[in-house]
């Protein structure tokens, strides 16, 4: 399947008119593949899987055509986008997602990524998904980020559906990244996140850039050296383990004396 034309779907959650998306749209048309391209009207990062208050409603749109290709805006998120078109809202459903590219990493954990959460959504819909995201959030290099992308199309074409893949690419051009290592997700830094009053006197977190991690293998890590990395993922699971349920079934016992 690799050498044949796909019907991709292209997303993202900084907004359709973003630059990251229009790159990856172009660089995979560009391979031959049948691009789709809805993404939200504006920017709805940190949404991860959200879809509220899309059922029994109509979803505002609006498109443009930019070199040959279609872009619409929904009102709505990256998930939302992925249901869609997966329903045929916008013609013929996708073969595969391919979520990007962001501004910005997607590195550790990655619960509330928008870019990332479409690519999850996917999964839960038969769909493999591929998120890829670039190392600043003004990036001068998309087009690395893009050939990336668009080439792991054709591993991805091969892979079970509801393959996941989380790539991260610096924003450097091709010949000055280090290379592609496999990254394991960095642990959470509480260092990260900042809790502060905003002038108003009203309680705000800011995000601020920590050293990276001391594990080596690690995505952020391996980012901060000048690879691209590549992490595959798995969205909610159940663990099979009954002791939960076997505590309340001794509770329910009891309570029925």
């Amino acid at each position: 399947m690799a050498s044949e034309q796909l019907r991709v779907l292209i997303t993202n959650d900084d907004g359709y008119q973003a630059r990251g998306i229009r790159a990856l749209a172009t660089a995979i048309a560009g391979r031959g593949h049948d691009v789709q391209v809805v993404a939200p009207l504006d920017d709805q990062s940190g949404v991860g899987t959200a879809r509220a208050g899309w059922v029994d409603r109509p979803i505002a749109t609006r498109s443009e055509d930019a070199n040959g290709i279609t872009y619409i805006g929904i009102g709505g998120t990256p998930a939302l986008a992925v249901t869609l078109a997966r329903l045929g809202a916008f013609g013929k459903p996708p073969d595969l997602v391919v979520s990007g590219i962001n501004h910005g990493y997607n590195f550790g954990v990655i619960l509330h990524s928008g870019t990332v959460g479409a690519a999850l959504t996917a999964a839960t819909q038969g769909l493999s998904g591929l998120a890829v995201s670039i190392g600043a959030e003004d990036p001068q290099y998309l087009e690395s980020a893009a050939e990336v992308g668009a080439e792991l199309l054709g591993w991805l074409s091969e892979e079970p559906a509801g393959t996941v893949l989380n790539v991260n690419v610096p924003d450097r051009p091709l010949s000055e990244l280090r290379g592609v290592r496999s990254a394991r997700l960095a642990p959470y830094n509480p260092n990260r996140l900042v809790a502060g009053l905003a002038p108003t006197g009203e309680p705000m977190v800011a995000l601020r850039t920590p050293d990276p991690a001391e594990d080596l293998d690690t995505d952020e890590s391996l980012l901060a050296a000048g690879h691209i990395t590549v992490t595959p993922i798995v969205g909610i699971q159940e663990v099979p383990d009954d002791a939960a349920a076997q505590y309340l079934v001794r509770w329910w016992a009891g309570a029925k004396r």
